[in-house]
């Protein structure tokens, strides 16, 4: 039950103050987020890239109310692409975005989102990378997808993220499953009426993994986001039975979440790529890895009691 109280305070300013001031908050956050600055998740790439792993990066700025904030998102991107073209990171690490740090919440936000990280998706592709658009909120997942058709005419390599928990997300995967396409499939960290999406985690789970089919029978290139480990062992089994190899397909895990785990995927001859997020603006993510798993809000909660 503490999940939905997590995602609300992930949009309260009053309880954002709160934990923002916390002294032990800056060591907790350290786990999940690369960094504030761009040269601090660099060096952490450089530093997963060393060990086999692959990245994707995402510059926290989601939530703006004007769009001199999207633009100032913009730029923060079109930075991180220089950065991995310059450093030759390109074939290492790849690049995701939320929309709504682009102005997709604005008005006229669709135009607006689509012109603003066009950019982004040619610098990342002059970089020798590419990008995947995050998924947010049932509100904007035709927005998202519909921008994606856009891009994917010039950049066919962009990817897409679908949310297992979300009733519409089998017929998406469908829609997904084509040649070139790449889809990362988690089960979803929003908090969604009962209307639009399965509120049993067990549905959930079930949902994961007819999505799962799809995209492994498909003909796209399957992300498996998840740290559950009966995920990762049925995505194994899924492509051995459609005849994938490691590099057909990839698992995805967060930063700071079952490290050994990813390593022995890599281990194992595996595609592995941890989600690294970087920025000031951590406070909403944060909050919602601490709904997602009972063990992040543990976590959290003994390092407060072991500081008090």
């Amino acid at each position: 039950m503490l999940g939905p109280v997590l995602l609300a305070a992930a949009r309260s300013d009053s309880i954002r103050r709160i934990v923002a001031a916390a002294p032990i908050t800056r060591p907790v956050v350290d786990r999940f987020i690369a960094g504030e600055r761009l040269a601090e998740s660099v060096t952490v790439v450089r530093s997963l890239a060393a060990r086999g792993l692959e990245v994707t990066l995402d510059f926290l700025g989601e939530d703006i109310t004007d769009p001199a904030e999207a633009l100032r998102n913009r730029d923060a991107y079109l930075e991180l692409a220089g950065a991995l073209k310059g450093q030759g990171l390109g074939t290492k690490a790849e690049m995701s975005v939320k929309l709504s740090a682009f102005g997709q919440a604005l008005p006229g936000g669709h135009e607006l989102a689509l012109k603003n990280v066009t950019p982004v998706v040619e610098a990342a592709a002059e970089a020798g990378t590419t990008v995947t658009l995050d998924m947010e909120d049932h509100t904007t997942v035709d927005s998202t997808l519909a921008i994606l058709r856009e891009l994917r005419e010039r950049f066919p390599q962009t990817g897409a993220v679908v949310q297992s928990y979300l009733f519409r997300t089998e017929d998406d995967c469908h829609a997904l499953a084509g040649e070139g396409s790449r889809v990362r499939l988690v089960k979803g960290a929003y908090k969604e009426p009962a209307t639009v999406a399965f509120q049993d985690k067990r549905e959930v789970d079930k949902a994961y993994v007819r999505c799962l089919k799809i995209l492994m029978a498909g003909q796209g290139y399957p992300m498996i986001g998840s740290h559950d480990p009966r995920m990762v062992a049925i995505g194994q089994e899924l492509a051995h039975r459609n005849g994938r190899k490691p590099g057909d397909f990839e698992f995805q895990m967060l930063y700071g979440i079952r490290e050994a785990e990813q390593l022995r995927l890599v281990a194992e001859g595996h595609r592995m790529r941890v989600y690294i997020p970087y920025g000031t603006d951590w406070y909403g993510y944060f909050m919602r890895r601490l709904a997602e798993r009972p063990a992040n809000l543990g976590f959290f909660l003994r390092s407060l009691a072991t500081r008090g």
